[in-house]
């Protein structure tokens, strides 16, 4: 029979003069005689257990004074198995198993184990053979003994000596031998150097230091404490009606946007709206309008549908719809981001947003506007979305709170067409089911009590005063060395490269220093490609731009000839 910890038997039979809990014959006296009541105290106090004597028999009994009270401890109960008639012994079967563990990594060095006690009672054995189990271990090293906190791995075991792992037979590590799908094995696998980290230049970074902490706390807490039997059940799989209606009411108000509640869609942030456009709309080989130059991570959700991409060139007004009607005018879809295109920052012109709704109700096609970041303008007042334009609900609206507020909130929207409604709540449904109710509440109120709109006018002029010491870095350091694009909106900007330059290289290198450039080169699928740099600078103060700048021209110093041109604008 095996016992594992999810499971509780206990059997005791109490024997008066050695106290010795038996369970089976395993437990015998001529097995175990070594485990007597002294060496089981000497084990217990070696690893913190604390016991006491009985007065006047010397055998275990209660504390005559019970410490203070702990917090619970943080172990987790790890998935054991024991055999009561096995041939080894039980101390040796659980000194195996946790060995096993420690060595393939599955416990980690520093992790708390279980106490003899919990673990014991898990088992439902005598806490004896897990006393010598835990003494084994203790003694060739694998544990460690901290007073007051518990019995740890030993956080000091060589990371070489625990990788000495042996292959198992038959298995396979090369990837591309793996049966998987085609267009997985497109997806780059290894993460680029210069992904997304905290750190100067990185893109996506907001200004932590001046979020409203306590305001938002508040409101978590709020809710946390006020949790009903409702808000932990599946939800609605469009979003917490009340919170969509905030939504409804902000979108109509600050981005001009046509809806109503029934048409909002809440989703884990802009990226998992692109991939459910792209489940819905799309099949295998299905031509797609895309920026050239664009968003890598668009790409990517579009290239996991089997679709066809068709890059269509940006230039100072926007997507090229001419250029992409003459490059593919069948196209089912065209994703955008007009009000500051993706990386360049051109925002679409009236004429060309008129022209792309034309195309889009001629061919019967869709636009899905990806309006990322629109609430920051810093030389005009936001430009309303292309999706108020649209008369015959062409256009799929996402949105997302991942750039206002913070990353790691997760959240999105979407404004749906109301014929397409029921087919993404379909695909939704299908996909994660429905999003987490807690931070719905909490935004909820959040934009309700004001508190979203006075944050998005405090950040705002910030972002004005970070881009603008960029920007007069920028043409302290490298003159008319490099061109600027895209400083007039958003919370990013690019710096071309003269040619001879290697953006990717470059950006290599830099990131060992902990300077964090996105290529320009890597937002190109065609081969007429720029190089140059795309640098955020949310994440940093502007009091540190001057010396961030120095820093990024030390790091392309190494290109070849750039030592030998003289800066200007001095």
């Amino acid at each position: 029979m095996y016992i594992a910890t999810s499971i509780r038997i206990r059997t005791v039979l109490s024997d008066a003069r050695r106290n010795v809990v038996a369970i089976s014959s395993q437990l015998a006296p001529k097995q175990y005689d070594h485990y007597d009541c002294a060496k089981a105290r000497l084990l217990d106090a070696r690893l913190g257990g604390g016991h006491t004597e009985r007065p006047g028999d010397g055998t275990p009994g209660r504390r005559r004074n019970p410490p203070m009270r702990r917090k619970p401890r943080g172990a987790v109960l790890p998935m054991i198995a024991v055999q009561r008639k096995g041939e080894k012994p039980l101390h040796r079967q659980i000194y195996d198993a946790f060995r096993a563990m420690i060595l393939e990594r599955r416990l980690q060095p520093g992790q708390q184990i279980p106490s003899t006690r919990s673990l014991a009672d898990e088992l439902g054995i005598s806490r004896i053979p897990v006393l010598g189990a835990y003494a084994q271990l203790l003694a060739e090293g694998y544990i460690e003994s901290r007073s007051g906190a518990g019995t740890f791995v030993t956080s000091s075991l060589s990371d070489q000596f625990l990788g000495a792992r042996p292959a198992v037979a038959g298995v396979v590590n090369d990837p591309s031998s793996d049966t998987i799908s085609r267009v997985s094995g497109l997806l780059p696998v290894e993460r680029t150097p210069w992904f997304p980290s905290a750190g100067a230049f990185s893109v996506g970074q907001i200004a932590y230091d001046h979020f409203p902490f306590r305001v938002w706390s508040d409101l978590v807490t709020h809710h946390a404490r006020r949790v009903r039997a409702s808000s932990m059940n599946y939800s609605d799989p469009m979003g917490s009606e009340e919170f969509r209606e905030v939504i409804a009411t902000y979108l109509r108000t600050a981005r001009a946007v046509n809806c109503e509640v029934s048409q909002i869609m809440v989703v884990n942030g802009s990226q998992h709206a692109l991939d459910l456009s792209a489940r819905v709309l799309l099949d295998a080989d299905t031509p797609v309008w895309i920026e050239e130059p664009g968003y890598e991570l668009l790409r990517h959700a579009l290239t996991l549908s089997g679709c066809r991409l068709v890059p269509v060139p940006v230039d100072g007004e926007g997507l090229d719809v001419a250029a992409g009607v003459r490059l593919c005018p069948n196209a089912r879809v065209a994703y955008v981001t007009p009000s500051h295109q993706y990386p360049l920052g051109a925002t679409m012109s009236a004429a060309r947003r008129l022209q792309l709704l034309e195309w889009a109700h001629s061919s019967g096609a869709w636009i899905v506007e990806d309006d990322y970041d629109s609430e920051y303008r810093y030389e005009s007042m936001p430009v309303a979305s292309m999706q108020g334009l649209d008369p015959g609900s062409r256009v799929i609206y996402i949105g997302t709170f991942s750039k206002t507020l913070f990353p790691s909130l997760r959240l999105g929207y979407m404004v749906i067409p109301p014929a397409l409604v029921s087919r993404f709540l379909a695909v939704r449904q299908a996909n994660d089911l429905c999003p987490s109710h807690l931070y719905q509440a909490a935004l909820a109120d959040f934009i309700g009590g004001g508190h979203f709109s006075r944050h998005i006018r405090k950040t705002r002029q910030l972002y004005a005063e970070r881009r603008n010491a960029l920007t007069q870095a920028l043409r302290k350091e490298f003159g008319s060395e490099i061109e600027i694009l895209g400083a007039e909106a958003g919370m990013h900007l690019v710096v071309t490269l003269p040619p001879g330059f290697s953006d990717r290289k470059i950006s290599a290198r830099a990131a060992q220093e902990g300077l964090w450039l996105w290529p320009l080169s890597s937002a190109y699928v065609g081969t007429d490609v720029r190089q140059g740099f795309i640098l955020g600078f949310g994440g940093t103060k502007a009091g540190e731009m001057p010396h961030q700048v120095r820093r990024l021209r030390k790091a392309i110093r190494g290109e070849s000839g750039y030592e030998g041109r003289p800066k200007s604008g001095h």
